[in-house]
Formats: C-alpha cells, sequence, structure tokens
C-alpha cells in the first residue's frame, strides 16, 4: 500500500523568524498527535514543509529529532558557477532539507520553465540524493480545449525522459496541479482530480512499467482546503496533497493532515 504524503507548499511567505516560529508550533503538535506520530512511524504518513531557501536553515533548527520533511521550494541544475541567486542540490542538501520541489506551475508559467529544464532539475536532485516532487499542470484554457491529458502526458514524459524506472518509483514525487486551480479558490473536483491522476499512473506504467505506476506517488494540489481534503484523498489514485495557502497557519495545515487520515 502506497504511504499518503501531505506536503505544505510556503512558496514566496515566511521569512527565518516566521518559519521558526511555525516549526516550532508544528513540531509540538505533530509530536502530541498520536493518531499522526503512530502513521508516520508506521510508514503510512508522510508530512513535509517545503520552505523559501532563506528560511530552510531556521526550519532545520526547529525540526530537531522531529520526522517533519524539509524541502526547497526550487533548484537549479548545476552544482555551483555563476549563476546569481539560484541555489543548487548540494546546497539544499548541506542545510539538512531531503526534498525539492520541481517545475511548479508558478515556474514554468511565471518564469517561463519548460520541460527540459524540469527534466534537467529532477535528473540532477536525483543525482545529489533529493527526492523530486515534480510538478505537472494545465492552464485553464488547455482544459477548455480539451487538451489537458496530452499537456499532461507531454509535461510528465519529458520530465522523467532519460531517468531509470526503478528511480521514478522509488524517488520521484508527481504533484498534479490544475493551473487554474491554485490561490483561486477554484478546486478541481476530486473526480476530475482521480480521472488525471488516473492518467499519470496510466502513462508511467507504459513508461516504467506497471511495478513503477503501482508504487509512485501521486499528489493532488490545488486551492486545498481541511473541508475538501478527505474526499480528494478518499480517490484510489491520489495519494496525497500539496497544499499552498493553507499551509501557512499551523492550525489549518493540521486539520487538512488530520482529515488526510
Amino acid at each position: 500500500m502506497r504511504r499518503k504524503f501531505i506536503a505544505g507548499n510556503w512558496k514566496m511567505f515566511n521569512g527565518p523568524k516566521a518559519s521558526y516560529d511555525f516549526m516550532t508550533k508544528f513540531v509540538s503538535l505533530i509530536s502530541s498527535s498520536k493518531v499522526i506520530t503512530e502513521s508516520i512511524s508506521s510508514s503510512k504518513l508522510e508530512v513535509a514543509i517545503f520552505a523559501p531557501a532563506i528560511s530552510l536553515e531556521s526550519c532545520v533548527r526547529a525540526n530537531v529529532s522531529s520526522s517533519v520533511i524539509l524541502g526547497a521550494e526550487n533548484m537549479y541544475w548545476e552544482k555551483q558557477g555563476a549563476f546569481t541567486g539560484e541555489i543548487s542540490a548540494p546546497m539544499i542538501k548541506e542545510t539538512g532539507c531531503t526534498h525539492v520541489i520541481i517545475g511548479h506551475s508558478e515556474r514554468r508559467h511565471i518564469f517561463h520553465e519548460t520541460d527540459s529544464e524540469v527534466n534537467k532539475k529532477v535528473t540532477a536532485a536525483l543525482a545529489e540524493g533529493l527526492t523530486p516532487v515534480m510538478c505537472v499542470g494545465e492552464l485553464l484554457q488547455d482544459r477548455e480545449n480539451s487538451k489537458t491529458f496530452d499537456v499532461i502526458a507531454t509535461q510528465v514524459s519529458e520530465g522523467i525522459k532519460g531517468i531509470d524506472p526503478l528511480s521514478v518509483a522509488d524517488n520521484i514525487i508527481i504533484a498534479y496541479e490544475p493551473v487554474w486551480a491554485i490561490g483561486t479558490g477554484k478546486t478541481a473536483s476530486s473526480e476530475d482530480a482521480e480521472e488525471v491522476c488516473a492518467s499519470i499512473r496510466k502513462l508511467v506504467a507504459q513508461l516504467c512499467g506497471c511495478a513503477c505506476a503501482e508504487k509512485i506517488i501521486i499528489l493532488y494540489g490545488g486551492s486545498v482546503k481541511p473541508e475538501n481534503t478527505a474526499s480528494i484523498m478518499s480517490q484510489a489514485n491520489i495519494d496525497g496533497v500539496l497544499v499552498g495557502g493553507a499551509s501557512l497557519k499551523v492550525d489549518s495545515f493540521m486539520s487538512i493532515i488530520e482529515s488526510s487520515l
């Protein structure tokens, strides 16, 4: 049975102090929840926070002796060099983080990252021992023009191109985030989200084999809230959620985690 993966993506919120304060309270609540700690210790659940690069060390300091996973929101594919403003996989690893979000829709559509660049980042993250959460998702016009599945298929296949199937299964998480549902208050229905996530699993089976497809973790993201988490998580091919705004408050994010169990 696949583990559940509940992740918060803070985006450009929470500097070092706010991050430390959040994590201190969050870790305490996680540790005091018997059902959550038992789910984590039995490998049924993973909980993650993805913070701005400037706040990663604060999160790590507040996360001592905790099982909460910490990750970065983005990275560059080179290990070092004259790339002003970028951070590399070795830098992320040095902070103590283990995961990184790659190809988030805001990176693709605001900063114009291509499928090829996403692939380079995924490959570089894996080479450094980081777990990439590779995001895919269609624009509203793609959905209205019945191109959702074509767009998703291209993003997935190009994103994992050239990567060993065993590594895809064991070390990559895929997050489906329809662009039109991110930060808009609009949420894909649980059935619509399931249809796309099922198509992703079917595509992974075609590209990497059925064993890989059965094992890979697939998330849904896009205006996830405590009120809709249980419905989303009830779907057969959705293994977790990638949460934006609702992860910025400890209480709402805790409610999402509890609703997922």
